[in-house]
């Protein structure tokens, strides 16, 4: 969303007197003025201000620099300081945003620099300096947009967001976000408060309070069943946000693990191991990083991905520092030109568009850049970062937009996660109603809810949220009933799908050494310049001596055709190439994993990227519903502002959480027809019949014919899915089969071989209330019948209701 300049021309409101200069972090140094007539007085109430000095974001060891970016947003800074060159993962190059009017110049009054410090926290997050988002004016957070209203919420919203960013590992309650605010202004933290709330932006994560207060529903509410395709970030992090919202949750999860592109996989042998992560690896940018916040409730120290970063040559000789210099100044002067062309052609024609690769390669023929080999090589380095950035071939990648996502990027340092990102994905998944080894076929959606087909199984429910990649989506591996619309349709196939692949090597010793995290190689051949032309070292936050070379570009696809062992003996050669004639050793790895991103079936790739003819409006559109409000979508290719990111998919699965509960509530206030309450009045029946069931085994429930007492009579069997997580309101199952197979059932020992054998033994699926057949009313006919109390309950004639 573009920041634009708040159309309220009232000045801030006077304070006695400035604050003290205060040491500002854009994430948790803050200093909240009691002064600000917004606040109360602190004196009244000595947890009215947020701690002048708090623990930071993310404790960075073995860092030369510890100190974090602020937010893009760089008002902040007095004087532009030159930046280190950054060679990781370069994905961001046009850096100022015309957007937004820096902090100094849209609050010049120095009585505002208390709420300053807070909108820097809230712009780390996202938020707009001094307007609204989207999500808010659709949420009626103000009577009026723009005007005095507007602005107090802003600060009241700010402040709230700032609080709880101080102590993410403690629950915010409306109350003590109440307890600084002027009472005038109650309404506005209401308001604030719940946004903040629903959306996600406070109260979230996995600290043991967090994850305790968030495992009920917040208001009470029971707001229906919804099915979560895939347990990847975005799943997982939607429907823990789902439960707390009153909500009745199952995730289907084609694979045997959580976490999607995310996987960690424990390396080991001869005595040394090492946690690698073979899928998202790198925290891009901690300012307001939702990952970081999750990091800090775990008690992680982040590491800080040191910027030094040397090149050597094929022959294993370093580059010449001053060559390095001129191509790199070359390489961000091209890019500039085409930063400039490409404004000139949008302004001309408005629809045009051309490869960034194409564009590139014109310029440096004209302007004669990198004609000597060496310098050529560099620039082919430079490019494949690039390929990196973008998990494609620079021929793919839209001149147009390829960058688009840049001015909303994350600051502050990239870091690892001690341990790998598997640490988050378990701690999500944690409690969760997750069915593994439940491939989705087919999405069926209607006026009266869905039906998700998963490994012959059907799962009913009133919305579903679908997170597969962007790769499945173009695979059509999934059936759409109706079809996707074709709007939608269109925005997945211009929008990329890029590919990276990794070759991780586990070795006996490091023989590379510790003060660098990432080294270089160039090579020759230009079609192979992203093959392993990158190493990043883990060997600080991984627990051994581990290296991982990356495969981009071109070469990330001919990779996948390579066997394992010809790819390590390649890695090797260049690895012995650079540090055999140094004197050192390179030793055979005691374990090597190349990963095959791009034949992975649940996958198809790596991450999202903008192609020729596509741009940002594309992720937008893949994150639209369809159906009204049945089939909803996350994922970091649904996140314009964050693609390709682990905390893109986070975000999207908030985002789509809050969209979720917005259709619920929607649809809770509309009139309601005689065909649902007699679907009602069904499930209550069966929740009464099941109140004393016949037969009880784990999370299984049986009810027998009571007028047959042959073994190959029918049985009304429920399964219960959710486990503690769902107790507010659990999500049930049911299936029809003989009281033969029930009682033999009962006999199998846990509930996940009694799945295996429900399924695969006796091929028979689950089915919400709604799907089991006619046969079934003659059976729980015949149920009420023989219990004489279940009709006096339903006329109020049970003991203890005589004075109803």
């Amino acid at each position: 969303m573009s920041d634009h300049t708040n159309t309220n021309t009232n000045p801030p409101p006077p304070m006695a007197e400035p604050p003290p200069p205060q040491p500002l972090s854009p994430e948790n140094d803050v200093a909240i003025s009691p002064q600000n007539p917004i606040f109360q007085n602190s004196s009244e109430d000595p947890d009215s201000s947020l701690p002048t000095q708090t623990t930071p974001e993310a404790a960075v060891p073995d860092s030369p620099d510890t100190s974090s970016d602020p937010p893009n947003q760089t008002a902040a800074r007095p004087d532009p300081i030159p930046l280190p060159r950054k060679r990781r993962r370069r994905k961001k190059f046009f850096t100022e945003l015309t957007t937004a009017a820096s902090l100094s110049k849209t609050r010049r009054n120095d009585v505002a620099k208390d709420c300053d410090v807070e909108a820097l926290i809230a712009i780390s997050v996202g938020f707009p300096v001094d307007s609204l988002t989207e999500e808010e004016i659709e949420a009626n957070v103000v009577s009026t947009v723009g005007g005095s209203e507007q602005s107090n919420y802003i600060v009241v919203r700010n402040h709230i967001l700032a609080r709880w960013r101080s102590s993410v590992s403690v629950w915010l309650t409306r109350d003590r976000a109440l307890r600084s605010i002027r009472s005038e202004h109650k309404g506005l933290v209401e308001t604030a408060y719940r946004f903040l709330l629903e959306h996600g932006y406070i109260n979230f994560g996995v600290a043991q309070e967090i994850k305790t207060l968030k495992s009920k529903p917040f208001d009470c509410s029971e707001r229906g069943t919804v099915v979560v395709v895939g347990a990847g970030l975005a799943g997982l992090v939607a429907a823990r946000q789902l439960v707390f919202m009153g909500f009745r949750v199952v995730i289907l999860e084609g694979r045997t693990r959580p976490g999607g592109r995310v996987k960690t996989k424990k390396m080991n042998g001869d005595g040394v191991e090492a946690a690698a992560d073979f899928g998202g690896s790198v925290l891009t940018g901690i300012n307001g990083n939702p990952l970081g916040v999750l990091a800090r409730q775990l008690g992680l120290p982040l590491h800080k991905v040191r910027d030094i970063c040397p090149l050597y040559l094929p022959d294993g000789r370093s580059v010449d520092s001053e060559v390095d210099s001129r191509v790199e100044v070359s390489f961000n002067k091209l890019l500039e030109r085409v930063c400039k062309l490409r404004q000139a052609m949008i302004e001309e024609v408005k629809s045009v568009d051309v490869p960034l690769g194409t564009a590139l390669e014109a310029f440096r023929r004209v302007y004669q850049v990198a004609e000597d080999k060496e310098e050529r090589m560099l620039l082919n380095w430079h490019l494949a970062n690039l390929e990196y950035a973008n998990a494609t071939l620079m021929a793919n990648l839209s001149m147009a937009y390829w960058d688009q996502d840049d001015p909303y990027e994350m600051g502050g340092d990239h870091c690892f996660i001690p341990g790998g990102n598997e640490i988050f994905v378990r701690a999500l998944a944690e409690d969760l109603p997750i069915f593994y080894g439940r491939t989705v076929e087919c999405v069926k959606y209607g006026s009266d809810g869905v039906v998700v087909c998963a490994g012959g199984q059907e799962f009913r429910g009133d919305m579903a949220l679908c997170t597969v990649p962007l790769g499945v989506l173009k695979k059509g591996d999934i059936e759409f009933v109706p079809e996707l619309p074709q709007r939608k349709k269109d925005a997945i196939r211009r929008l990329g799908f890029g590919l990276l692949n990794k070759v991780a090597m586990l070795f006996p010793y490091n023989f590379w050494g510790g003060d660098i995290d990432t080294f270089g190689h160039l090579t020759e051949d230009l079609s192979m310049r992203g093959e392993f032309f990158l190493f990043y070292s883990y060997s600080s936050v991984s627990g051994g001596p581990l290296l991982v070379a990356l495969v981009a570009g071109e070469a990330a696809i001919r990779f996948e055709m390579m066997s394992p062992v010809e790819s390590v003996r390649r890695v090797l050669e260049i690895l012995k190439d650079i540090f055999n004639p140094k004197g050192i050793v390179v030793p055979d790895p005691v374990q090597a994993v190349c990963t095959r991103w791009g034949k992975d079936h649940f996958a198809y790739g790596s991450y999202s990227y903008v192609a020729v003819g596509s741009s940002g409006d594309d992720y937008d559109i893949l994150a639209e519903n369809v159906g009204d409000g049945r089939v909803f979508f996350a994922g970091e290719a649904t996140s314009k502002q964050y693609p390709a990111t682990m905390h893109g998919a986070f975000l999207s699965g908030m985002r789509e959480a809050a969209n979720i509960l917005r259709v619920a509530k929607r649809r809770s206030s509309m009139p309601v027809d005689n065909t649902s309450k007699s679907v009602t009045q069904e499930n209550d029946d069966l929740n009464k019949l099941f109140v004393k069931p016949d037969l009880t085994f784990g999370s299984f429930s049986a009810l027998f014919d009571p007028k047959l007492n042959d073994p190959d009579s029918s049985s009304l069997l429920r399964v219960k899915i959710g486990g503690a997580v769902l107790d507010s309101g659990s999500l049930y199952l049911y299936a029809l089969l003989s009281k033969k197979r029930v009682i033999e059932l009962s006999q199998v020992e846990g509930d996940e071989n009694r799945m295996r054998m429900l399924n695969r033994n006796f091929g028979v699926s689950l089915v919400g209330r709604k799907g089991l057949s006619g046969a079934v009313e003659s059976l729980i006919a015949n149920l009420k019948l023989s219990r004489p109390n279940f009709n006096e309950a339903e006329n109020g004639l049970m003991a203890g209701n005589e004075n109803s």
